[in-house]
């Protein structure tokens, strides 16, 4: 697998996002980048999405079994809420993020943890 490749393709949506959400529904340019973002996102899904599910259901499978793994461009951005059981009551999420390629586990706002690394 290009792991280089993974990663631009990563930091191709979190740019596609950020310019997304810079603009409001009404400018002529919305419905365009939108329709690019999920083009960029179909294309992630098919091109690594079974490899990058699989690291997700690791990570699951250890911090929070009771979640299910949901496709990997849900857990770009903003991530996907988890219940983690060794955290209860916390706001935690996975997130997927660039740069390397890894996976975060977010505890509220001020705690990260990498959880999974995509080694070169």
């Amino acid at each position: 697998m290009d792991t280089n490749a993974l990663e631009q393709a990563l930091l191709k949506i979190v740019g596609k996002r950020e310019e997304l959400s810079k603009i409001d529904y009404s400018n002529p340019k919305y419905d365009d980048l939108e329709e690019e973002l999920h083009d960029l996102e179909d294309e992630l899904q098919d091109k690594y999405g079974d490899f990058l599910e699989e690291a997700l259901q690791h990570v699951h499978d250890e911090y929070c079994p009771d979640n299910d793994v949901l496709m990997p461009i849900g857990y770009i951005g903003q991530g996907v809420p988890v219940e983690v059981d060794k955290l209860p009551g916390k706001d935690t999420r996975l997130l997927l993020a660039p740069s390397p390629v890894r996976i975060i586990l977010s505890v509220g706002k001020d705690k990260q943890q990498v959880v999974w690394s995509l080694e070169k």
